[in-house]
C-alpha cells in the first residue's frame, strides 16, 4: 500500500493531480481545498489513502494527517463515500468541520456538494463524540476504520491553538465533547486571531453556563 508520496506537481485537474515521483506519474484524487493550495512544479509531500478495488487502485492525497483522518472518519457515516468526504473537506477546513459538528451546525456541512439536510444531520449526530478526539489527537479507531487500516494517534500540526485549548480543558477534567463545543463557541465569538489564553478563558465561561 502507498502511504505517502513526495514529488513534483505535474498536472492539476478538476478533482485530481499528477505527482511526478522520479519520472513516474501518480494520479491522486484530492479535495478542492487541497488542489487550490498547489501549483504546477511545486514540490509536495502528500499523505496517501490507497483504495484497492477489483477494477482499479485509487489514491487519495492529503496535505496533513488530520485531513486524512477526517476522510476516513466521515466515511464511517452511512451515505458518505469517498466523493462526498472529499466534497466536505473541500468546503470546510478540518477545524471548521470539527467546530460545525461540535456546535451541531448542520447548515455549515450542507454547503458541501452532494450533502443534503438528512445526511448533514447524520454526520453531526454520529460524529459528535469523535470530533473532539480528532481535534486533540487522541483518535481511537472504530471497527470500520480498523478495517480500512486506520489506527494509532492522529497528530495535529504544531500551532493549532484550538486543539491546544481543547486539550487544556480536558486536562482540567472536562469531557472532550464538552470541551470541543466550548472552544468552538469561543472561536465563533473571538475569531481566528484569538490566542490560547483567550480561547481557554472564553471556553471556561461557556462551560460555566
Amino acid at each position: 500500500m502507498i502511504g505517502r508520496l513526495r514529488g513534483k506537481v505535474d498536472a492539476i485537474g478538476e478533482s485530481y493531480l499528477i505527482v511526478d515521483v522520479n519520472g513516474v506519474g501518480y494520479e491522486v484524487q484530492a479535495s478542492a481545498r487541497t488542489l487550490r493550495s498547489l501549483e504546477l512544479g511545486q514540490e509536495v509531500t502528500l499523505s496517501i489513502e490507497t483504495y484497492v478495488r477489483e477494477d482499479a487502485i485509487r489514491l487519495f492525497g492529503f496535505t496533513t494527517e488530520v485531513e486524512r483522518a477526517w476522510f476516513r472518519t466521515l466515511q464511517s457515516v452511512q451515505g458518505v463515500g469517498s466523493k462526498v468526504a472529499l466534497a466536505i473537506l473541500g468546503t470546510l477546513s478540518t477545524q471548521d468541520l470539527a467546530n460545525a459538528i461540535a456546535l451541531g451546525n448542520r447548515a455549515a456541512i450542507e454547503q458541501a456538494p452532494g450533502v443534503g439536510r438528512k445526511l448533514a444531520q447524520r454526520i453531526v449526530t454520529e460524529l459528535k463524540e469523535k470530533a473532539p478526539q480528532l481535534s486533540i489527537g487522541v483518535h481511537a479507531p472504530t471497527a470500520e476504520m480498523r478495517a480500512n487500516g486506520a489506527g494509532g494517534p492522529v497528530l495535529l500540526q504544531e500551532g493549532n491553538v484550538s486543539a491546544e485549548a481543547i486539550s487544556a480543558l480536558t486536562n482540567l477534567g472536562y469531557p472532550p465533547q464538552q470541551a470541543a463545543a466550548a472552544i468552538a463557541a469561543a472561536m465563533s465569538d473571538l475569531g481566528d486571531a484569538a490566542d490560547l489564553a483567550q480561547l481557554i478563558k472564553r471556553g471556561l465561561r461557556e462551560l460555566a453556563r
